[in-house]
């Protein structure tokens, strides 16, 4: 069965390996005011910064459209594809996986499956490029849902922003009202839990955070297992550079990359943010 893969714009797999592995996204939205951007396609990581410095209100997001996954489901049917696996960012944090699946069941032309990757991401963007790689051996799509459903077990990821306000008033963090008063004393790390973000721990400083993040790290690196982690930032290409040669340096069974939090995931953490995620091989 020729499978294709599916995954929204939050995944920020670069464009040359989307192209090479042919997945497709289906972009979601930032709108400054009255103008809206498809995030990749029409505004990239290094223009949102420098705008959203420009303006007086955050900007808003929005999930693709119903229609947007329909058709991109029927013109993967064109192309010959006899089953798609979408794959997105956490059902608990947006409505784009349920737009999904509405969209699957409303198309007879190709069979649907949607995933919903519980995270978000350059770890959501791990699951793609896994499924790719494997409907590119010619693999069913049940053997790709189930190598979806393993990596799940081992997926991490823990970052830190410098605002909350951000995620706060997006709505996006599940438990903010325990660090309410205290939001400029600590560098809260987070994480997902039940597909939602909620706090992790309370850290004081920038640097202990960051220290921290690396020992949750190192807990599942020091086993000697093969592990796939990338560096997330929110245009801080300096300081995650350095933990990637800090990484490399002490673990010779971890494969790491950089990656970026984009405009829609930047939107509502802010600039500075820092991640850290990774799965077992």
């Amino acid at each position: 069965m020729k499978t294709a893969i599916v995954t929204d714009s939050t995944a920020y797999i670069p464009q040359s390996l989307r192209e090479q592995l042919h997945i497709e996204i289906c972009p979601l939205n930032v709108i400054f005011e009255s103008e809206s951007y498809q995030e990749e396609l029409e505004l990239t990581a290094d223009d949102f910064y420098e705008k959203v410095r420009n303006v007086s209100e955050l900007p808003k997001t929005s999930q693709p459209a119903i229609g947007l996954f329909e058709q991109t489901f029927k013109n993967l049917a064109k192309k010959g594809y006899e089953a798609v696996i979408s794959i997105h960012l956490s059902s608990g944090i947006s409505g784009t996986f349920q737009a999904s699946v509405t969209a699957g069941g409303m198309v007879d032309e190709i069979l649907v499956y949607s995933f919903d990757s519980e995270i978000s991401c350059m770890p959501q963007g791990f699951y793609a490029i896994e499924a790719a790689e494997m409907a590119l051996q010619g693999k069913e799509p049940k053997k790709i849902l189930e190598r979806l459903n393993e990596m799940k077990k081992s997926m991490c990821a823990y970052f830190m922003v410098d605002d909350l306000a951000h995620l706060q008033r997006g709505g996006r963090l599940n438990g903010a009202q325990a660090l309410i008063g205290s939001l400029l004393q600590v560098k809260p790390i987070l994480h997902f839990e039940d597909a939602k973000i909620v706090p992790f721990e309370k850290i004081r400083t920038h640097k202990k955070a960051i220290k921290r993040i690396l020992e949750l790290f190192d807990e599942d690196a020091k086993t000697g297992v093969p592990i796939k982690a990338s560096l997330i930032h929110a245009n801080r290409l300096d300081i995650v550079e350095e933990l990637k040669n800090q990484i490399q340096s002490e673990y010779k069974n971890v494969e790491i990359d950089i990656s970026y939090f984009g405009a829609v995931i930047g939107t509502h953490l802010g600039e500075g943010a820092i991640g850290l995620g990774w799965y077992k091989k």
